[in-house]
């Protein structure tokens, strides 16, 4: 069968421009022009899209919240964003909320045909994911070094200074925390913390990586807390005291 392609873009020649382009590429396509027709149909049990290219402008609902309830709902579905924002922030906001690609607008139609192969390629060796939740209930908040954090209202108190932090740097620390002490590898991340496949190439973990080490690290360039493994992962020590002699980036 045909992959089937789900398109949601409120610009009208640009959505059945890109439905027809893929059309001619042997796929089945379906076109929406709204965030809650987008997020329906891509959730629903009888649903069978393969993979997702979703504008982020959208009436109803943003992109941004299409592709972070997708993620909720389990899903693993591919989403390829695009969007006519530019700035890294926008780019790191989209893979924060589990986007598999980013692309920005205007664009070549050959790359966006390619990501998209390559993205259903990807896909066809991944396993549907069931989340479970690793968070321990009773873990409200935490004190290590001169840092304090609530992780219920989201608030961090970092060497005396107030920090607001975000529900994806909340969960990473959380995560951390609870596996103080181990390797923690990419993949293992990507699974437990975003709900997504390991296998998936995205650049997720690095953003939100070195924007916790932004927070937390006296100095982001030498950490001691949230230390970098070569070749295997992560490890997370609250005291700095306990890094032994493992390979450093």
């Amino acid at each position: 069968m045909k992959p089937h392609i789900l398109v949601v873009e409120d610009e009208k020649h640009l959505g059945v421009g890109i439905k027809y382009n893929l059309e001619a590429e042997n796929y089945r396509v379906t076109l929406v022009e709204d965030g809650p027709s987008a997020l329906n149909m891509v959730i629903s049990k009888s649903s069978d899209i393969d993979l997702v290219v979703l504008d982020l402008m959208l009436p109803g609902m943003s992109g941004y919240t299409v592709c972070e309830s997708i993620r909720e709902a389990g899903l693993n579905t591919p989403v390829l964003m695009l969007s006519a924002r530019t700035l890294a922030e926008d780019r790191t906001r989209g893979f924060d909320v589990g986007a598999n690609q980013y692309m920005s607008k205007p664009f070549d139609l050959d790359e966006l045909i390619s990501r998209i192969k390559n993205l259903l390629q990807a896909a066809k060796s991944q396993s549907p994911i069931t989340p479970k939740p690793k968070i321990q209930p009773n873990l409200i908040e935490v004190d290590f070094s001169d840092i304090h954090v609530n992780f219920e209202t989201h608030q961090a108190t970092i060497r005396g200074k107030s920090v607001r932090m975000t529900s994806k740097e909340i969960r990473l620390l959380r995560y951390f925390l609870e596996n103080e002490g181990r390797v923690i590898s990419r993949n293992e991340l990507l699974t437990e913390v975003w709900n997504l496949s390991g296998n998936l190439q995205t650049r997720a973990v690095d953003q939100v990586i070195a924007r916790l080490r932004k927070i937390i690290e006296p100095d982001k360039a030498s950490p001691t807390h949230l230390l970098t493994i070569r070749d295997a992962g992560y490890r997370f020590v609250t005291d700095p005291d306990e890094i032994t002699t493992e390979s450093q980036e």
